[in-house]
């Protein structure tokens, strides 16, 4: 969540509806250290796969005979394949779940409670990050099983930087500071081809939700009810990313869409990188690695991040419910997270694991995450039926971000519509 989706809404409801009021899966017997059952587990970031395998090895010693087969998908086809797999019945036993998406399954009865693991004491709400056991709860019941938080930060490449002459980013800078640093950089290393930032903006999360609140705007009214997009603010917050790729700051979306935005960080074109703690790994094993680090992010009015978090969640149809829940209940604990948090796949939600991942990288300025997350995150924009708004902002703000129409059209039209959508759920 790391990231939004992009599902079609209305197909999403429908088909969850369908399987909404089947009758549950028989409950299965309490699980033991002798119980057998081969369980799946749905992922979509390959680069966590070793930490997961990791903590399946530890799972098995405790549960020897319950087999865990990973299930990985790639980011841009996994909603839209747990939607055909809800439609089915034939949702993973166990399987990652984001804020964007977890009411509209939560809702439709596709997910099992947690109540009886926290009743019985096999797992503490208060072990976690309190902003994930409330996003992963719906009329009091909680569902998910808090994994991770991530908030975002500034990526750079110290030699490119140095090359271009251009100051490394502290805690003091502004829009201004960064704008100016990443036009110098695209100015000075045109001939190598080299860009001053690169950072996806097919989704909020990465860049155009924190600039937005940056600049005093919202994406979203504090009662889930309306658009803030027709904000001045939201606007301004929209448009610092239009300039950015109108003045060859950065790459156009055609070559962002052509080269994802991480692989021009990554193979040393870009000098910035805007990105959360779900990139640790993957930079820590990049062949540029010991060129990159990170700092606080560029402040307008004021220094703000967004904040979210992954879940383990349990399909409500499993035949192996215990199971499944006993393998999620150890994937919240603090060996699960801190292992890891270790191996730098996740910055853990389990509060007092978070030193490890710290400490996973050592040169990288990995505290900067937690000190965002301690004093300017702001919760991750969700209601009911996100999915219904998200794909209208992916559908609309390419146009403000390409230049083909102005950011302050495409924002009108986008808060219209997005108020529709909201009126609706």
């Amino acid at each position: 969540m790391r990231k939004i989706t992009r599902l079609a809404p209305l197909a999403l409801v429908a088909a969850l509806a369908l399987t909404s009021c089947s009758a549950p899966a028989a409950s299965d017997e309490a699980v033991t250290a002798d119980s057998a059952a081969s369980i799946s587990y749905a992922i979509w970031d390959e680069n966590q796969i070793p930490a997961l395998e990791a903590n399946i090895a530890a799972f098995n010693k405790i549960y020897p005979k319950i087999e865990v087969k990973i299930d990985i998908t790639p980011w841009a086809q996994y909603f839209t394949k747990l939607q055909t797999q809800a439609s089915g019945d034939t949702l993973p036993d166990v399987f990652w779940m984001n804020g964007p998406n977890f009411q509209l399954y939560a809702a439709n009865d596709q997910l099992e409670p947690m109540t009886d693991l926290i009743d019985d004491g096999d797992v503490d709400p208060a072990n976690y990050v309190e902003v994930l056991n409330d996003l992963y709860s719906f009329d009091g019941v909680q569902y998910g099983m808090p994994k991770d938080f991530d908030t975002v930060a500034l990526w750079y490449n110290k030699a490119i930087l140095s090359e271009a002459g251009v100051a490394i980013p502290d805690e003091t800078w502004t829009w201004d500071d960064f704008a100016t640093a990443a036009k110098t950089v695209s100015d000075t290393l045109a001939d190598q081809g080299v860009y001053g930032v690169a950072t996806g903006l097919t989704g909020g999360q990465e860049g155009y939700y924190n600039t937005i609140l940056q600049a005093g705007g919202s994406i979203l009214s504090e009662d889930g009810t309306s658009s803030g997009y027709d904000d001045p603010n939201t606007i301004r917050g929209l448009q610092f990313w239009a300039d950015l790729i109108a003045d060859g700051s950065s790459p156009n979306l055609q070559q962002l869409s052509d080269t994802p935005h991480n692989a021009w960080f990554t193979s040393s074109k870009t000098a910035f990188f805007w990105s959360g703690t779900w990139s640790v790994a993957e930079l820590a094993s990049a062949s540029n690695t010991l060129d990159l680090n990170v700092a606080p992010l560029p402040q307008d009015e004021k220094q703000a991040t967004v904040i979210h978090g992954l879940a383990n969640v349990v399909s409500a149809g499993s035949e192996h419910k215990s199971a499944a829940q006993a393998f999620q209940a150890y994937l919240g604990s603090e060996e699960a997270q801190t292992l890891q948090a270790e191996m730098g796949a996740a910055n853990p939600a389990f509060i007092g694991a978070g030193q490890a991942f710290l400490d996973s990288v050592e040169h990288f300025d990995l505290e900067v995450f937690i000190d965002e997350a301690d004093n300017y995150a702001y919760p991750f924009p969700i209601s009911k039926d996100t999915a219904a708004w998200t794909t209208i902002e992916n559908e609309l703000l390419p146009q403000a971000f390409s230049g083909t129409r102005t950011v302050e059209d495409v924002a009108d039209e986008l808060a219209t519509r997005m108020n529709e959508a909201l009126a609706k759920e």
